[in-house]
């Protein structure tokens, strides 16, 4: 939420064309009984074996923690590295007698647990007082290696019409406080409260960029430039590009395959860019509309099409911007492992339809968290 990748991922490789990518994931700590968030983080962190705790973190809530991949080229050194830390996380989390949940927010009604213990936050919660969510609101970002600054604002720029749709294939946060809230992705919705939380929006250039920055926080708006939470936004620390719209994803399947969507977005931006071809012209609005229905419907349900603003099946969405990533994600090596992990998302659905699926065989929220812990730590979609 509000903290820098914990390694980074590298500019683009010299002669190549090819694009370095590299994962965050947050995850949920529940107790195993219940479900209900519980505030063990430290717990949990201690009982991480040491070679890995440099890749590991605390976040906002004292219920949530977070892993960065090691930044790649293959998907399969990704992959790894998310099972890796994953299992690895898991494993802690039950020496420390809790569960680990890859979960937007927490479906179980509880306590809210407390605010980790560090000046800046302190600082947050002072100046935004209630905008502090409930269990834990965790997320997904990727980054991808650009070659600059510039360039990376003109990319910020042809990405922002294409992740509603990345946004619902994302959706995975359909209960809260022990029902369904009637979205796909209500963490997006409780994240919306914060008030630098927005679609980014057209920039001109870098001093744009910049200049804005610098009046969100003259504003009070936010208290420094960790808290612009834009859907896209560069880092502050790093060449790259950070796309950060989605839920945490349910298995490490789900994250590769958004990884390597991102990857390839950037990738056709880039080249966009490079032959002179402007961005897609899109109204605010529309586009803070889109951001709406990706969050409400999911992936299972409509989405709007950014060209004509009219409501679309997702899917036909999904596959439309699939096509039109295809040279880059062949030119990755990625368009073989896209098109297997795609098959499988249509036969699995969303992480939300997921959820709600176990829930209507069962009626009971305590399975719906014991899938989500299992489909976290390796086990296939049910």
């Amino acid at each position: 939420m509000v903290r820098q990748m914990v390694t980074a991922p590298e500019p683009p490789v010299e002669g190549t064309d090819l694009l370095t990518v590299g994962v965050e994931e947050e995850f949920l700590l529940v107790d195993p009984h219940t479900g209900a968030a519980v505030p063990a983080v430290d717990a949990v962190i201690e009982q991480v074996p040491a070679e890995l705790r440099g890749q590991v973190e605390r976040e906002f809530q004292t219920s949530q923690i977070e892993i960065g991949s090691p930044p790649g080229l293959e998907l399969s050194s990704i992959r790894h590295s998310l099972g890796l830390l994953r299992t690895a996380l898991a494993e802690a989390a039950e020496r420390a007698g809790v569960r680990l949940l890859a979960i937007g927010t927490g479906p179980v009604d509880g306590p809210v647990p407390p605010v980790v213990d560090k000046p800046r936050f302190d600082r947050m919660v002072e100046r935004f007082r209630l905008l502090v969510p409930g269990p834990g609101n965790n997320g997904m970002h990727v980054h991808v290696g650009v070659p600059n600054e510039d360039i990376g604002v003109q990319v910020l720029n042809h990405v922002r019409p294409w992740l509603p749709i990345l946004h619902a294939i994302t959706a995975n946060s359909p209960f809260a406080r022990g029902q369904d809230t009637g979205y796909a992705s209500w963490r997006s919705i409780e994240w919306e409260h914060w008030p630098s939380v927005a679609p980014t929006p057209f920039l001109t250039s870098h001093h744009h960029y910049r200049k804005l920055i610098r009046q969100l926080i003259a504003s009070g708006v936010m208290l420094d430039e960790g808290m612009l939470y834009w859907y896209a936004r560069l880092s502050a620390k790093y060449p790259t590009v950070e796309l950060r719209i989605g839920d945490v994803c349910p298995t490490v399947d789900d994250a590769v395959l958004v990884a390597a969507l991102v990857r390839g977005l950037v990738a056709t931006a880039l080249d966009d860019v490079a032959a002179g071809r402007p961005p897609l012209p899109v109204d605010h609005h529309l586009l803070v509309g889109a951001h709406w229905r990706a969050a409400h419907d999911g992936l299972e349900g409509a989405a709007v099409d950014l060209t004509s603003g009219e409501l679309r099946p997702a899917w036909d969405l999904l596959d439309q911007l699939v096509g039109r990533l295809g040279p880059a994600l062949d030119a990755h090596g990625d368009l073989a492992e896209v098109t297997g992990l795609l098959d499988g998302l249509r036969r699995s659905g969303s992480g939300a339809a997921r959820q709600r699926s176990v829930y209507a065989r069962t009626g009971r929220l305590e399975d719906v968290v014991m899938d989500v812990a299992r489909q976290t730590r390796g086990g296939n979609p049910a």
